[in-house]
């Protein structure tokens, strides 16, 4: 899943659910300079059908976006769905890299869901365990083959140079934190049908989950709670979202169980952090993706968790002209996985 070395210029192509976004950058180091960015909504059948037809149509549409953005380059580093990788913590003996690679790979059949010889296995060491002395902690991510491939055909299709394939949970944190940050955050990218977590800490990811709530369950349940069609719901929620006050609490009323469930699972993936890192303390949390602009719903999980709340700021470490900034800003909560994409070291 790892670059290429000596390729120069690169975009990140990130295929949502319901979009495909892209984002190249140039220059190194902490702040890159945006070169282009460019989005296209997709149907969400298309991008879960693993049909051979609907994956042409999937091209096509990469294709015409790549034509939209007058794309100079065909490098391109590719987003993994993070329901499609299993990534996970493990502690391992203290060895030479060589040997190290040698054990995860021997180790690795009991650690992860599908075999070893079906799956793409990567592996990054984060420093010393710090549950046992003499070991160390490895993040291992592993991708069935099948999907690898079949995306690898469609993109190689369409005349793109896969350099890289990253799962969109690594990539995201990349673009959201500031640089050099090394308190414990929490970035939670809240898409359609699911939301991505990680916590980081020494701006490494140290827990990665997907969890299956999104933006869909909430206008879902205000649709049933409220007894109106999805079209009608989904216009209340991002317009009113968990305000109190507004439609004598209705709609906050009408989602607040399916955002709890939400919030149960963050809550879990902090009990699950402290326990491993001695409650390390959280900075902040910042929230990214399509729920992140339902009103008042960054202000309720500050107030559940009683911790700083951001909105995620795709372009944070991205420098562009001024006379682009509103332009820039209105899209700066759905860029996170293609920027962050673009921002790998070459």
């Amino acid at each position: 899943m790892s670059i290429l070395s000596g390729v120069s210029a690169f975009f990140g192509l990130d295929i949502g659910t319901t979009a495909i976004r892209l984002v190249e950058l140039k220059g190194s180091g902490n702040v890159r300079t945006l070169v282009k960015y460019a989005y296209m909504p997709i149907d969400s059948k298309l991008v879960m059908s693993d049909a051979k037809g609907d994956q042409q149509r999937l091209g096509q549409s990469i294709t015409e976006l790549l034509n939209q953005a007058n794309m100079s380059t065909r490098n391109v580093a590719v987003g993994i769905p993070s329901q499609k990788v299993f990534t996970t913590l493990a502690d391992f003996d203290k060895l030479p890299i060589d040997e190290l690679g040698k054990s995860i790979r021997y180790q690795a059949d009991s650690l992860i869901p599908t075999p070893l010889d079906e799956s793409k296995l990567d592996w990054q060491l984060l420093g010393d365990s710090p549950k046992e002395e003499g070991k160390v902690e490895v993040l291992l991510s592993s991708v069935p083959n099948s999907f690898i491939e079949s995306r690898l055909d469609m993109l190689e299709a369409v005349g793109l140079n896969v350099i890289a394939f990253e799962p969109d949970n690594l990539a995201m944190p990349r673009a959201l934190l500031p640089n050099g940050t090394t308190a414990p955050q929490i970035v939670i990218d809240v898409g359609h049908k699911s939301a991505d977590l990680v916590i980081t800490m020494n701006g490494e990811p140290r827990l990665t989950r997907a969890i299956p709530t999104g933006v869909e369950a909430i206008i879902r349940a205000a649709a049933q709670n409220l007894n109106i069609d999805e079209k009608q719901a989904q216009q209340f929620v991002f317009k009113f979202g968990l305000s109190k006050d507004k439609l004598e609490g209705q709609i906050y009323q009408a989602v607040l169980s399916t955002v709890d469930l939400l919030m149960a699972e963050i809550e879990k993936s902090i009990k699950f952090f402290q326990a491993r890192y001695g409650n390390a303390p959280i900075e902040r949390i910042i929230v990214t993706g399509g729920a992140s602009a339902l009103p008042e719903f960054p202000l309720y999980i500050a107030n559940r968790f009683n911790l700083n709340v951001e909105i995620g700021n795709s372009w944070r470490n991205v420098a562009f002209s001024p006379d682009r900034q509103n332009e820039l800003l209105s899209v700066a909560n759905q860029f996170g996985v293609a920027a962050g994409l673009a921002e790998r070291e070459e």
